[in-house]
């Protein structure tokens, strides 16, 4: 941190913490009611009520099939729904069990955003009900009518105006962002605001989540010396746009040839902020929610540090460290089971070699019974570590069963997919240089603090245990640990 000069903040689902329950609620409700006024879905489905567990971030919509499934980090399909109906495994091999996910093809839709959380659910929900009533659904047509209606909500402001009308109902409040903000100004970084939403929202949302929260601030605007609205993300990243200056109310003024501080823009791109700002590549930190327009596209076209804002790591975390006994026993477990494995290829390695010497070799009655004395012993030890083995898996099953359905009973853990990754967990490491739960942790840290992933280490490596790292012969308790690539 000591080398970023510049710190930016999207603000939907950064700065600005919503709740989420209520606002996916009423997204839900309004492109619902929508689906059923404008394009002539059945009223009935008004009395399909919202379940926000049945949806998280990092699912992937197959709008060939209607299902919903969730990806570990290698693309390979892991549990899946039908509807609200869970697919069994065999169904779940035939369709997916041949095939790499590529998220490119049109056929399917990745839900990497809380926005998306709503629509997914919708498409699940409606699916049920319909082919409940013994009809047949166009499940694309009936993603397409979903995407379409949600994004007219919110592009229409029919959303925001809601959100607007009571803003302590749909926002949190978090006393310890004006303080988080402050604290990096305070250590010489200049801060900009940059967000897809147009700017009376802005005012409105900004307005309440920092308007007075230090006395050094009166106005959210004096937290930022750069304000750019009506962003286009991720086409910001990558795509040449005009960046226009506002007026107090909103009202384009001409084109800005340079930044103030006190002023409002739109539009524009990143080679023009990182030029009219003075400062880019690596000395910009860029802070946001989405993976995708955010993170990745930010990551892919420039050399921006990125930061990820994951709501739902403080749930994950707090229920991992409540769950930490049957980790730990999971963790033995899957060390016994490693040597249980291989115990299991010595002995069969051993009967093999027995068995070729009695087809070969010409042995005489002492040699022969004495080989099926050591055959019997070695089959018998087999079938004791074959029954450790088979105790071992089914307990590790039962635990994974145990942490991963009591925190989610549909889908499991968010950053993981049995014991991988999950698509959403693995990217979130590949492109998030740091990530955390909320924009104001920073206020916990030096604005000089050097994040630092623990070393991570490849199999081989892992094999070794009595080398210690790099060589050094005096570590013997770091040449034991487990290594770990998990980010701060």
């Amino acid at each position: 941190m000591d080398k970023i000069e510049l710190v930016g903040f999207d603000m939907d689902y950064t700065l600005a913490i919503y709740h989420l329950r209520r606002i996916e609620k009423l997204a839900y409700d309004l492109t619902l009611e929508r689906m059923v006024d404008k394009l002539g879905y059945p009223a009935a489905l008004r009395t399909v009520t919202y379940d926000p567990e049945f949806v998280v971030r990092g699912l992937v919509i197959d709008k060939q099939t209607g299902n919903i499934f969730k990806m570990d980090r290698h693309n390979h399909c892991g549990r899946s729904y039908h509807g609200r109906r869970p697919l069994s495994d065999e169904e779940r091999r035939r369709l997916y069990g041949e095939e790499k996910i590529h998220l490119s093809q049109t056929r399917f839709a990745w839900i990497d955003t809380l926005f998306a959380l709503p629509e997914a659910a919708l498409f699940a929900e409606t699916i049920q009900y319909l082919e409940g009533q013994g009809q047949t659904v166009d499940y694309g047509r009936l993603f397409a009518d979903i995407r379409e209606t949600i994004d007219a909500v919110h592009r229409d402001n029919t959303l925001k105006s809601e959100v607007k009308k009571d803003l302590s109902r749909y926002l949190v409040k978090d006393l310890d962002l004006g303080p988080a903000l402050h604290k990096l100004r305070s250590g010489g970084k200049k801060l900009f605001l940059l967000t897809n939403s147009f700017w009376d929202y802005t005012q409105d949302v900004m307005s309440f989540v920092l308007d007075g929260a230090i006395p050094e601030y009166p106005s959210w605007k004096n937290y930022f010396d750069i304000i750019i609205t009506g962003a286009a993300k991720p086409a910001f990243f990558s795509e040449r746009r005009p960046l226009w200056e506002l007026s107090p109310t909103g009202e384009k003024l001409g084109e800005a040839h340079v930044l103030e501080r006190g002023k409002i823009y739109e539009g524009g791109d990143l080679q023009e902020l990182e030029r009219l700002a003075g400062i880019g590549g690596d000395r910009v930190l860029y802070v946001g929610d989405h993976i995708y327009g955010d993170i990745l596209r930010s990551k892919k076209s420039s050399l921006w540090r990125t930061c990820m804002v994951v709501e739902e790591l403080e749930a994950e975390q707090s229920w991992l460290e409540q769950r930490l006994p049957e980790l730990e026993e999971m963790s033995r477990l899957e060390e016994l089971r490693a040597r249980l494995e291989d115990e299991v290829s010595v002995r069969k390695s051993g009967l093999n070699l027995l068995d070729r010497r009695a087809d070969r070799e010409l042995l005489s009655s002492e040699e022969r019974a004495a080989l099926d004395a050591e055959r019997r012993v070695l089959k018998q030890e087999l079938e004791r570590l074959r029954r450790a083995l088979r105790d071992a898996d089914a307990r590790i099953r039962e635990l994974e069963r145990e942490v991963e359905t009591g925190f989610n009973r549909y889908w499991g853990l968010i950053f993981k997919e049995g014991n991988e990754n999950s698509r959403f967990g693995e990217q979130v490491e590949n492109y998030a240089c740091i990530y955390t739960s909320r924009a104001s942790n920073f206020g916990l840290y030096s604005p000089m603090q050097y994040f630092r992933a623990l070393r991570a280490a490849m199999p081989h490596e892992r094999l070794n245990l009595r080398l210690a790292p790099y060589g050094d012969q005096h570590a013997p308790a770091a040449a034991g640990a487990r290594p770990s690539k998990t980010k701060r």
